[in-house]
């Protein structure tokens, strides 16, 4: 049995997709206010329960070899102790859980936003560099997704459970109603442009290509006790993804180009006006957002390629084009 966690957002459901496809039985933990349809759709056993309350998880996990960890809180802005219950407690509840249950495989899916926010030039970013360098104040989902990690390492150090680490990088995909919308949305009213020249070469991972790398590194034993980044599905800038995306939908190619230092300048203000006076919506852009397009630095998936044989089923080509029908369809765009 696998047990995932997180399983009706982008990544988990595309998780149970590959399992029950492979004919594997799948559990999934979700909330009871949670939108389980396409679960339903692929016959997925659900239990009711929520990471951040241990006494709904009891049980959760009887009979359970394999654990997807996925769940966690998403996103740029919000107050901390969301970040806080959702991702670090609702981890060590899980890990728990898992121990108290004999589960033979946790797999803790990271990010690579678990590094911090490293830049530069050239910069090649493996699984040997150190977690939570270079965070931005107010950096909170990356915060703590590196301390989310550490409990699952010290955990594994422990002898409580076996461990695998992946660390995603951004996603994309069928069920995707977060970067996707909102870029077609923005392409279509003219309003994109170019962080920096649009040269740079992007960490761009489709979910279901990032799912296959999540069963490698669930399955395989050369795998228990190591981290993967499964950072991107060969080589595409950020120039190449937007104009992909605007030909998909019948829009002029992006041209427009603004300054990697100014905008970065421009969305620190925005964060700090918003903090001021408490809003809860998130600004028009934040540091995050100015560093996941237009950094220059990159995450090597070169050791998930190598002891995985991690590669990419889906193209970016045929990726994208799934992902903005699937969204042109089913999201308000």
């Amino acid at each position: 049995m696998n047990l995932i966690t997180g399983a009706t957002g982008l990544l988990g459901s595309h998780i149970a997709e590959k399992l029950t496809a492979a004919g594997q039985p799948v559990r999934a933990l979700v909330r009871p206010t949670s939108d389980t349809r396409f679960l339903d759709s692929l016959g997925v056993e659900k239990v009711i329960g929520d990471v951040t309350d241990p006494a709904s998880l009891s049980g959760a996990m009887d009979g359970v070899t394999t654990v997807y960890h996925a769940a966690a809180q998403v996103g740029d802005w919000g107050k901390w102790q969301w970040f806080v219950d959702v991702t670090i407690h609702g981890t060590r509840n899980m890990l728990a859980e898992a121990k108290s249950a004999g589960v033979k495989r946790f797999l803790h899916v990271s990010s690579i936003s678990a590094y911090g926010h490293p830049d530069g030039e050239g910069m090649i970013v493996d699984e040997t560099a150190p977690l939570g360098v270079q965070l931005h104040k107010w950096s909170y989902y990356s915060r703590a997704k590196a301390e989310a990690e550490q409990l699952a390492w010290d955990a594994h150090q422990r002898g409580d459970v076996p461990v695998t680490v992946v660390k995603p990088s951004w996603l994309f995909g069928e069920r995707d109603r977060a970067s996707v919308p909102r870029l077609i949305r923005a392409i279509r009213a003219g309003k994109t442009k170019f962080i920096g020249d649009g040269t740079n070469r992007l960490n761009l991972t489709y979910a279901g290509n990032e799912a296959e790398g999540c069963i490698l590194a669930a399955t395989l034993d050369k795998a228990l006790g190591e981290s993967y980044n499964l950072s991107n599905d060969g080589v595409i800038t950020q120039g190449e993804y937007f104009n992909k995306i605007a030909a998909c939908i019948g829009a002029k190619p992006i041209t427009k180009k603004v300054p990697y230092k100014i905008v970065y300048k421009a969305a620190f203000l925005m964060e700090l006006f918003g903090h001021l006076f408490g809003r809860k919506t998130p600004p028009l852009v934040t540091r995050y957002s100015v560093w996941l397009i237009g950094r220059r630095c990159f995450f090597s998936a070169d050791k998930a390629r190598r002891e995985l044989g991690w590669q990419a089923t889906v193209g970016y080509d045929e990726s994208i084009e799934r992902s903005v029908k699937w969204c042109l369809e089913n999201a308000a765009c």
